[in-house]
């Protein structure tokens, strides 16, 4: 008997929409002043190069997390979400504070507080306590960066109601606004939830664009335009959310971080992008984790290029095709080999989906868990979902869950 095959469906904006509003009505006895959303991403490739100073090719799904909003006249943030069963959660905007202070703000609430404050550490003035209801489609603890959706999607938010005028409309997009949210959400990410990542997320949650992969120099914050048109030549991104065990928050990411940048400063450069001869900086350095840390990361970026180029050389067929496969299965090589943020579910997706056919496949995301992508065939998602699906069950693995990833909108307002 084959095992259940469960894909995660993308609400629509007008579902999102009404799902947030019923819970901010239900919870505040009022409507809200808006409903704004923000999508995870997937990362095609380019992992772990973020806070390397690297480039990476990010898209922004269809799944979004909602936020229905309201301003207060006073300082207090009070919280909702339906996917906490805790109530309503209040946080005042003037006993915020990083991970590690007085002030620390516990569990998901930091994510949303953390914007606020760090907006007004950044200068930003008019922001005031708010009310806010969140729901979300973007499977939690799937390395679809459901944290940064809601970052963004409270950032978004805030910019309205407090007219920042930073954030132009999810279609025309105010990019260099956008940049001083995407630090904001940053901030919160790393000082007030205290996971340290590098901010690939939130870029891609605030700037990419529908139909588009997004060439993102995460060193200048620079962005380009990648065609990344899967429908058009018979294929689709399939995301297999592993259900793993899975946080950025345990230390492990902090600790890759961490070795990455006592590798460049026994190299003498500001960040590991600066390396330009791989083989002569490796050499240098006597600590055996440092050498395979350097590897990867040198090398992913000179994969994110190679898979830039390739995408913009033509369509996504014949030889581009069988280029962008070999890219994204030595990515994954290289973080299971290299890196060492892979797991069995997380390797066994790939195999099996190499095995029955897909063009290249690798994990996407901080690793320990989450999701892996494969670029298949349209006529055989099903048919490769299920083989994943069998072979978890057979190693015991919890069951896993699909869904299909298309370049969609940038964070923004619903309009209903």
């Amino acid at each position: 008997m084959g095992a259940d095959v469960y894909f995660t469906e993308a609400w629509t904006q007008t579902e999102g929409a009404q799902r947030v509003r019923t819970l901010f009505e239900n919870s505040y006895g009022a409507q809200p002043a808006g409903v704004w959303q923000a999508p995870g991403r997937v990362n095609l490739i380019g992992e772990h190069t973020d806070y390397n100073g690297g480039v990476a090719l990010p898209i922004a799904l269809p799944h979004r997390t909602y936020a229905a909003m309201s301003p207060r006249e006073d300082r207090t943030i009070r919280l909702v979400s339906a996917q906490d069963d805790g109530g309503i959660r209040e946080v005042s905007l003037d006993e915020i504070g990083p991970a590690d202070s007085a002030h620390r703000v516990e569990g998901w609430p930091a994510y949303v507080a953390g914007v606020a404050w760090a907006l007004e550490q950044a200068g930003v003035e008019g922001i005031r306590g708010f009310d806010l209801a969140i729901d979300s489609c973007v499977p939690f603890g799937s390395g679809l960066s459901s944290s940064a959706a809601l970052e963004c999607a409270v950032a978004v938010g805030l910019d309205a109601l407090f007219e920042l005028g930073l954030a132009g409309s999810a279609e025309e997009p105010n990019d260099e606004g956008r940049k001083t949210l995407v630090a904001a959400c940053i901030r919160a990410e790393n000082d007030v939830a205290g996971a340290n990542t590098g901010g690939l997320d939130q870029a891609a949650s605030l700037r990419c664009r529908e139909g588009e992969a997004l060439f993102l120099d995460c060193r200048t914050g620079r962005t380009e335009g990648v065609p990344f048109d899967l429908a058009a030549e018979g294929l689709a991104l399939l995301v297999t959310d592993t259900r793993a065990p899975h946080s950025l928050a345990d230390g492990q990411y902090n600790e890759r971080r961490a070795t990455c940048e006592a590798a460049a400063a026994e190299l003498g450069v500001d960040v590991l992008a600066d390396v330009t001869d791989r083989d002569a900086a490796i050499e240098k350095l006597d600590d055996e984790t440092q050498v395979k840390r350097v590897r990867h990361v040198v090398d992913e970026i000179e994969r994110t290029y190679a898979c830039i180029d390739a995408l913009r050389s033509g369509p996504l067929r014949g030889d581009v095709l069988d280029q962008v496969a070999t890219l994204f299965d030595g990515s994954h090589d290289s973080l299971r080999d290299d890196y060492e943020v892979t797991c069995p579910e997380l390797d066994t997706a790939v195999d099996v989906a190499r095995a029955k056919g897909a063009h290249g496949a690798r994990m996407t995301g901080g690793g320990f868990g989450g999701s892996c992508i494969a670029i298949v065939a349209a006529d055989q998602v099903d048919e490769i979902a299920r083989a994943i699906a069998e072979a978890y069950a057979e190693a015991g693995f919890n069951a896993p869950q699909f869904l299909l990833a298309s370049p969609s909108l940038p964070a923004g307002a619903v309009s209903e």
